[in-house]
């Protein structure tokens, strides 16, 4: 049976964020997902989460500068101390919240570095989060993400991934495999996930074009869902799309599944 956990920092937008735990709960999830938890305490984030019987799926490491559009830091080299105080931050939320799964998000390749300087920076902070998460057991997620969407982005297609985790040697490191994203970068979507199925921790949808909800777009979510439960996977599938109007009026797409 498929596993849906509601993005909280993409769905239910028309409310504060806070607000959106009760939202989710309301439509039917059982878990949520949200990119970074760290503008908000820790007990209120869990107790939003117990008062909903919700479950925490994921969240992101801190990724630098958002604002000043920064997407990572990861493959940076110089700012590697910053990385690691980012994996504790991480950490912590994550004792408390309850989730097992942390994404990086690579970063942007920065200008005036040779290509063997970036890849060993970034081959040696995900070695080190792999390692940190691992004494806690939880899993390292790294994320390829489409470059029409994040030009300059570092980690762009899954073999360029896969790569990357046979690099730096670890059990403790597997793809979070955003269905969008590939789609746009090399499609071959039902293929991969089947083909490597063992090698991904984590889910995530959205059609395409408009990165709308399932239904919505060129994407045959209704194979898709099949290939998915017929593979190795049984994690959670993360919605992480951008609903055409509100989320609500978008949400029908998903109660044949919950």
């Amino acid at each position: 049976m498929l596993r849906f956990s509601a993005n909280l920092s993409m769905l239910f937008t028309e409310y504060d964020f806070l607000e959106r735990f009760d939202k989710a709960a309301a439509c039917g999830f059982r878990g949520v997902e949200f990119m970074f938890p760290y503008d908000y305490d820790i007990d209120v984030l869990k107790n939003k989460l117990a008062s909903n019987n919700l479950e925490h799926t994921l969240h992101n490491l801190p990724a630098g500068d958002w604002a000043a559009g920064e997407r990572g830091i990861a493959c940076l080299p110089g700012r590697e101390e910053e990385f690691r105080e980012g994996v504790d931050a991480a950490l912590r939320y994550a004792r408390a919240l309850g989730n097992r799964k942390i994404n990086c998000l690579v970063g942007k390749t920065p200008a005036g570095y040779s290509a063997e300087k970036i890849h060993a920076t970034l081959v040696e902070n995900l070695r080190y989060a792999a390692t940190m998460l691992a004494r806690e057991n939880i899993l390292l997620l790294i994320e390829p993400i489409n470059h029409f969407d994040m030009p300059g982005f570092h980690l762009t297609g899954t073999h360029q991934a896969l790569a990357l985790i046979e690099d730096i040697g670890s059990d403790n490191i597997k793809i979070q495999y955003d269905i969008y994203h590939m789609q746009r970068m090399e499609g071959e979507l039902a293929q991969t996930m089947q083909s490597h199925a063992d090698k991904i921790g984590h889910l995530q949808i959205a059609d395409n074009p408009r990165r709308g909800e399932p239904g919505t777009g060129e994407i045959n979510y209704e194979y898709l869902f099949n290939a998915i439960k017929t593979s190795e996977y049984d994690g959670w599938v993360g919605c992480e799309y951008k609903p055409l109007t509100t989320t609500e009026d978008g949400i029908k797409w998903i109660n044949r599944y919950l």
